[in-house]
């Protein structure tokens, strides 16, 4: 009798014998998951953003009902792709808008004192800010010090209980016990897209510090009640690097992000999980801390094209579990011959080394061709026994 996708991840993580390689693909646009169902998908990231937006709007039932139908699609999805990790939620936005603007177009805030509003775009899937009043102030070491000391005040009353949240109880009973349920939490990083939060690193590495420490703590404060739910992992991590490397120097991630990390990494063993950190981009330069001095269990979002390739993370680092490493610029862009070799290569080196979890390292995105996706899943079906 094979093993269930539950017992085939753990033991991934055990390095134990599994009787095929298990497959988890990192996240779809609503585009790809349609293709593969064979009917509209409520599953991706803007396009489940402006869903909920319009189901908000549309009153409570309609919620709810959005609400089921992510969840079945995300779930039939998973099934029809065999994955052994279910991601069951994917981009979220619970405030409800104030104003419809048109079928793509909501307005959100006080419409005369500060709002912004925000547009669906069907082609790339994005829900954006397009407009809003006051315009946005740039970042400054102020603002940023401010934007702290609220989430330091928040963190005084932050005190969950040892149940955990009853909404990942829920899924853990419903699907828990045949498969892992990706639960995200332990986020830690800096934003990247603010200059002012990069020059910060460097000028003002006492403010990062207490930012990361509010973000360190509340992973730490939630790991109880997580691991009472029966979740056994957690994805966590935060984007900090391009191609070229991260944002910031290996001296600023030795001294203000490792401690931290260290921190969430330590409170999720001392409750049985394992941690698991993602982003994109060359993380060479800090791969030692990040992926040997942290404490880190599993790396996804492992980025092909920028260096961050199977065997030589495998080697390096033995006990690291990697989900991932198929390129979602390769299935957009390449050949079905280009797609079909990049997953058997993957296949291959997780049934050579183990410790692998096969799949796509980051979303497959609108506009990615039909037989590239079906090749990827057709050569993962066929060819994951061991």
């Amino acid at each position: 009798m094979g093993m269930s996708p539950r017992e085939r991840v753990l033991a991934t993580f055990e390095r134990k014998q599994v009787d095929k390689v298990p497959i988890h693909n990192i996240g779809f646009s609503s585009h790809a998951a349609s293709m593969i169902l064979g009917r509209k998908a409520y599953v991706g990231g803007g396009s489940q953003q402006w869903r909920e937006a319009k189901a908000l709007w549309e009153g409570e039932e309609s919620h709810k009902k959005f609400l089921e139908r992510s969840e079945k699609d995300a779930f039939d999805l998973s099934i029809e792709l065999e994955h052994d990790i279910l991601r069951l939620e994917y981009w979220r936005m619970t405030e409800k808008p104030t104003k419809k603007i048109d079928d793509y177009t909501f307005l959100y805030g006080d419409p005369d004192k500060n709002w912004r509003l925000m547009r669906f775009d069907p082609g790339t899937e994005l829900y954006q800010v397009v407009d809003r009043y006051p315009t946005k102030v740039e970042d400054t070491f102020e603002s940023i010090e401010k934007s702290i000391a609220s989430q330091e005040r928040y963190l005084e009353n932050y005190h969950p209980g040892p149940e955990g949240s009853s909404h990942t109880r829920s899924m853990m009973e419903k699907y828990g016990w045949n498969w892992v349920i990706r639960v995200g939490a332990g986020g830690i990083g800096v934003p990247y897209d603010s200059r002012a939060w990069l020059e910060a690193v460097v000028a003002k590495p006492d403010l990062i510090a207490r930012y990361l420490d509010v973000q360190a703590e509340l992973a730490v404060r939630s790991m109880e009640g997580i691991s009472n739910t029966g979740v056994k992992m957690v994805f966590g991590g935060g984007d900090f690097a391009s191609n070229q490397g991260p944002f910031y120097s290996p001296k600023s991630f030795h001294e203000l992000m490792l401690p931290r990390l260290k921190r969430i990494t330590d409170a999720c063993h001392k409750y049985g999980i394992y941690y698991l950190f993602a982003s994109d981009g060359n993380l060479w330069p800090v791969a030692d801390d990040l992926f040997g001095n942290s404490g880190v269990d599993g790396f996804y979002e492992i980025d092909s094209r920028a260096g961050m390739g199977l065997s030589k993370l495998r080697e390096r680092f033995p006990h690291l579990t990697l989900i991932g490493n198929i390129s979602s610029v390769i299935l957009h862009t390449g050949h079905k011959e280009d797609v079909i070799w990049d997953t058997m290569d993957c296949l291959e080196e997780a049934k050579k080394s183990g410790g692998i979890i096969v799949g796509v390292s980051n979303a497959i995105v609108p506009g990615t061709p039909e037989e590239n996706i079906w090749a990827m899943v057709d050569t993962l079906k066929k060819n994951r026994d061991m």
